[in-house]
């Protein structure tokens, strides 16, 4: 569930970033789209884990689903479109400054 909402949400930064918007705008904007479809799938399943996690047998699987979920979509959330800033923002050039090839300088 958490690849699928992960998968679903660069979607929607890529879909963002096509609109021509730059790559922070467009992960806020595909994450505050996102924010409650992924929430809600995540709220349901929680709460759908709830009648058998008294129980002895598969109490214990039933905290650490419920557990992890919800760690995991926060991180979903917050970390990937963090994440995905980090590694695909193109800094603007500097006046006076060659452009740079993966971090070498061009020759000219």
């Amino acid at each position: 569930m958490i690849t699928k909402n992960a998968v679903i949400l660069i979607g929607q930064i890529e879909a963002e970033r096509a609109d021509g918007k730059d790559v922070r705008q467009a992960a806020i904007d595909a994450s505050s789209a996102r924010f409650r479809p992924i929430m809600l799938t995540a709220v349901s399943t929680v709460l759908g884990m709830i009648p058998i996690a008294p129980t002895v047998f598969w109490g214990p699987t039933a905290y650490a689903i419920m557990g992890g979920l919800l760690v995991a979509t926060v991180l979903t959330l917050l970390f990937l479109p963090a994440l995905y800033v980090a590694r695909f923002r193109v800094k603007e050039p500097v006046a006076g400054e060659r452009p740079k090839l993966n971090g070498v300088k061009a020759a000219v």
